[in-house]
C-alpha cells in the first residue's frame, strides 16, 4: 500500500462559529466553516446557493452595444455567425446562442474550429470564409479575447465583431465592435468567473428583456441545461452565480426537451431524474469533449441542438465510441510519453515527452496522467516538421504559465493558468526551452516534499454514517471545482474482506467494520493497493449512497487507504500513532 499521500484534516471550527451554526446540525456546522461561511446568514445564503445571480446583465462592459448590434441583425435579416470551440464549454455555448438567437427569428448559424486543421480560437482564414459567405456579424464565444490581429482582420472584411470570452485577458484588448469579458479592466459585473457558456448565457437573458418568450413556447429557463453541461465540463469554480446556474441547470435537465440529452445519459447510464454534477464531469463531459479530440466537434453540437430522436441515438453512439477510442488512446499516448520522459531523465523536476505521432486531442490527458502517477509537472506534445505543440499540466507548488511565462523569449505562443497550459515551440528551440524549465523547476521545487495532498473536512466514527447525514450533504451540491464534496477520514477500521474489481483490475472493493457496523467502500483506480493490503486501516472517503438493480444501500467512496497509524494532523504533522480513536 502506498504512503506517498499526506493528509490534512482541517481545524475545528472556533467556539464563535460554532455558536453562530449552531442551527445547524453539527457535522454541517464543520462543513460550511471549512467552506468559510462562519455566521447562520452566510451559511443559509450559501446551501440556497444565493449569489449575485440577480445581476443585470448589462453590467456587463460592452454588453449594451453588443445586444443593440444583435437586435439590428435579427430586425434587419443580416446573416449571423456564432463562433466557437471545440470543448464543451465552447460546444454549448455556441448551441445556447444559436438556439436563442434562432428563437428571435435570426438567421443563424454556428462555426466550430477543427482542433486539427486550425486550432483554438478566432483565425483569419475562417473569418474569410464567413464574410464569403455573406456573414455580417460575427459572435464569438468562449474564444477571442487574445485575438488583437484576427480583430484588425475583420474590420479589414466588412465582418462586425462581437467577443464574448472568460479567459484572462492579455496585452492589447482587441478592437472588436464589442468586447464581453467580466475580466477586462472596467467591468462590473459582480462575477467573474462565469464560463463561456455563462457568458452566453446573461446575453441570451439581456436580449430576452422586456421579450415575452413564453408565446414563443420558449423560456429561457430551457437554456440552463446546456450552462450546466459547459460550466462543470470546464472546471468553472461552483460558487457564487455559477453554483445557482448549475444547480437551475441540474432541475431543468431532469426535465429536459433536449432529445440529444436524454441518448448522450442513456448510453452513459445515467439516470436523469437522479443527475448530479459529477455525472457531467465524469459521464457526459467527457464523451462531448471526445468528439473535438479525435475529429471534429460538429457531431457534439448537433446532438446538443437536433430534434430528430434517430440522429440523436445515432450521435449518441458516436460519441459513446469516439469516448472509448479516446480512452484507449489516451492510455497509448501516456504508456508511451512516460517511457520517453523517464529515459531522458528520470530524475528531472519536469517531465516532457514529445512524438511525431502523438495525438494533440489527448496529450493533454496524457500529460494530466503523468502528473497524477509522478506528482510533477510534465509536458507532452506532437513534433510537427517546423514546431512543437505541447499541452502542460503542473501541481500546486509550480504555476506553470508563470514558467512559461519566462520562456516567452523562445516561444511562438503561450498561454493558460497555474495548473494548465499551451504552448507552441519552434523545434530548434526546444531542448534549450526544456533545459530552462527544468532549471526553474529545479529553482522551484528543489527541496520540497513533494507528494500529493489530500484533504478532509472532518474525523468521523461509522456510528455518524446515517441517511440523514446524506440528506445534509445534499445542500452542498452542486459540488465539484471550487466547491468539494465533504471528505471524511476514520480511522483504526478492520478489513473484513478486500478485491479488485473491473476491468483489468482497476478497482478496489472493501468490506470494513468497526466492530459493530460494516460498510462496503469502492476505491475507483485504487486497485494497486490490493497487493500490500492491512489488516486494519485508515480510510479517507466521500459518503454516498450506491444505486444497483433498483437496490439502494450506504457505501464508502474511497479516496486513499493508508495502514493505520500512518496519518498526517490538521497541522501537517506526521503521527507516528494515532490519537484515541473516538469510536
Amino acid at each position: 500500500m502506498t504512503h506517498r499521500t499526506r493528509w490534512l484534516i482541517s481545524p475545528p471550527l472556533t467556539p464563535q462559529a460554532n455558536e453562530n451554526l449552531s442551527a445547524f446540525p453539527p457535522v454541517l456546522r464543520q462543513l460550511l466553516f471549512n467552506r468559510g461561511y462562519a455566521t447562520d446568514a452566510e451559511g443559509r445564503a450559501f446551501l440556497r446557493a444565493e449569489s449575485t445571480s440577480d445581476s443585470s446583465p448589462f453590467q456587463m462592459k460592452g454588453m449594451q452595444v453588443a445586444v443593440e448590434r444583435i437586435r439590428r441583425a435579427i430586425e434587419q435579416e443580416q446573416p449571423v455567425a456564432v463562433y466557437g470551440d471545440y470543448d464543451v464549454d465552447g460546444v454549448t455555448a455556441t448551441a445556447l446562442l444559436v438556439q436563442a438567437l434562432k428563437t428571435l427569428g435570426g438567421k443563424v448559424r454556428a462555426y466550430i474550429p477543427n482542433r486539427f486543421d486550425e486550432g483554438y480560437g478566432l483565425n483569419n482564414e475562417a473569418l474569410d470564409l464567413l464574410a464569403a459567405e455573406g456573414v455580417k456579424l460575427v459572435i464569438s464565444v468562449d474564444c477571442g479575447i487574445r485575438s488583437p490581429e484576427e480583430a484588425r482582420h475583420a474590420r479589414t472584411l466588412g465582418l462586425d465583431l462581437v467577443i464574448t470570452d472568460h479567459h484572462e485577458p492579455a496585452g492589447e484588448i482587441p478592437q472588436a465592435f464589442a468586447v464581453i469579458n467580466p475580466k477586462q479592466e472596467g467591468d462590473l459585473y459582480p462575477e467573474k468567473y462565469l464560463a463561456g457558456v455563462g457568458i452566453a448565457y446573461k446575453i441570451a437573458q439581456a436580449l430576452y428583456e422586456n421579450v415575452e418568450n413564453s408565446a414563443m413556447g420558449f423560456q429561457l429557463e430551457d437554456l440552463l441545461d446546456l450552462v450546466a453541461l459547459g460550466t462543470v465540463a470546464d472546471l468553472a469554480p461552483l460558487t457564487g452565480e455559477n453554483r445557482l446556474l448549475v444547480r437551475l441547470g441540474l432541475k431543468q435537465m431532469r426535465q429536459t426537451k433536449r432529445q440529444g440529452l436524454f441518448s448522450l445519459a442513456n448510453v452513459s447510464g445515467v439516470s436523469l431524474p437522479a443527475i448530479n454534477a459529477t455525472h457531467i464531469g465524469f459521464m457526459l463531459g467527457p464523451r462531448l469533449n471526445a468528439a473535438g479530440r479525435l475529429e471534429s466537434a460538429e457531431a457534439s453540437y448537433e446532438l446538443l441542438t437536433t430534434t430528430d430522436i434517430f440522429a440523436a441515438g445515432q450521435l449518441a453512439q458516436k460519441l459513446d465510441v469516439q469516448n472509448r477510442e479516446r480512452q484507449a488512446l489516451t492510455r497509448k499516448i501516456q504508456a508511451e510519453a512516460e517511457v520517453l520522459a523517464l529515459a531522458e531523465d528520470a530524475e528531472a523536476p519536469i517531465l516532457f515527452a514529445v512524438h511525431p505521432e502523438f495525438n494533440s486531442g489527448v496529450v493533454g490527458l496524457a500529460a494530466a496522467r503523468l502528473v497524477e502517477t509522478y506528482y510533477r509537472p510534465a509536458i507532452v506534445g506532437q513534433q510537427n516538421g517546423e514546431t512543437t505543440r505541447c499541452s502542460c499540466r503542473s501541481i500546486p507548488e509550480f504555476h506553470i504559465t508563470a514558467a512559461l511565462d519566462q520562456c516567452a523569449d523562445l516561444l511562438v505562443r503561450h498561454g493558460g493558468h497555474a495548473a494548465a497550459a499551451g504552448l507552441t515551440v519552434r523545434n530548434e528551440n526546444l531542448e534549450t526551452l526544456k533545459g530552462r524549465l527544468k532549471e526553474i523547476a529545479r529553482q522551484q521545487l528543489g527541496g520540497l516534499d513533494l507528494r500529493p495532498t489530500l484533504t478532509a473536512d472532518l474525523e468521523v466514527p461509522l456510528t455518524d454514517l446515517r441517511s440523514d447525514l446524506l440528506k445534509h450533504l445534499e445542500y452542498l451540491q452542486p459540488t465539484g471545482y471550487g466547491n468539494p464534496e465533504a471528505v471524511f477520514v476514520t480511522r483504526n477500521l478492520q478489513v473484513k474482506s478486500a478485491r479488485t474489481v473491473g476491468a483489468e483490475s482497476k478497482h478496489l472493493k472493501l468490506t470494513v467494520s468497526d466492530g459493530r457496523l460494516t460498510f462496503d467502500a469502492i476505491g475507483f483506480r485504487l486497485g494497486h493497493l490490493l497487493g500490500n493490503m492491512t489488516e486494519r486501516v485508515d480510510l479517507l472517503y466521500t459518503f454516498e449512497s450506491n444505486e444497483y438493480n433498483g437496490r439502494s444501500s450506504l457505501q464508502l467512496n474511497l479516496k486513499d487507504v493508508k495502514p493505520t497509524g500512518h496519518w498526517i494532523d490538521s497541522v501537517g504533522a506526521e503521527g507516528l500513532e494515532p490519537p484515541t480513536s473516538s469510536m
